[in-house]
């Protein structure tokens, strides 16, 4: 049953590109459709950090390693999310404008805040696999401990581009400081 839930997992986590595919392709994204993906795929990436977050609490609860089985997976969905909110920030919004792309990330603070935070992912993603954790050895924990830098930068970065409605960045920071919380009153506890 445990070996069948991981790819319903995986195929779960496809659905919200499947779904922001659908609405490029039908031309369903509104009126303003750059900020529309920007939006979505940026808070998937905040959906998917909680959940990365979630599965060290989820075992130490359940006494399952199922949980630790699959925050590789949902870890690397992390970074796929963020780095189609990037791409379509650089790519389509300002069509690889580098001059006016640097000036945004030096001038405003959150897009400096969201960008350091996928620079911060990529040697998470790229030492995801099972030969980097057997390489890097105690150093590789060490190392994936900047998802909690990470899961903070995006909460500040969504926190930040609201201008006027704070109800739904209050909400991920809330969550992302409670699961943050968890972690390390478990610690004290071990």
């Amino acid at each position: 049953m445990v070996r069948f839930l991981k790819p319903c997992i995986f195929t779960l986590s496809l659905v919200p590109f499947s779904l922001i595919v659908y609405k490029i392709f039908f031309n369903k994204l509104g009126p303003e459709p750059v900020k529309e993906i920007t939006h979505f795929t940026g808070e998937w990436t905040l959906v998917f950090i909680c959940l990365t977050l979630a599965m060290s609490p989820l075992k130490r609860i359940t006494n399952s390693t199922f949980w630790i089985n699959i925050r590789r997976m949902l870890g690397l969905f992390v970074f796929f999310y963020a780095t189609l909110h990037m791409l379509t920030y650089v790519v389509i919004d300002y069509r690889l404008d580098w001059e006016q792309i640097i000036n945004d990330v030096v001038k405003k603070k959150y897009i400096y805040i969201g960008f350091s935070a996928w620079l911060l992912l990529l040697p998470l993603a790229f030492t995801s696999s099972k030969k980097m954790m057997t390489l890097l050895k105690q150093n590789w924990k060490k190392l994936h401990r900047l998802i909690y830098v990470i899961a903070i930068f995006g909460s500040l970065h969504f926190i930040w581009l609201s201008k006027t409605i704070f109800f739904k960045p209050l909400i991920y920071t809330l969550i992302i400081l409670f699961l943050l919380s968890l972690r390390i009153k478990f610690k004290k506890s071990a």
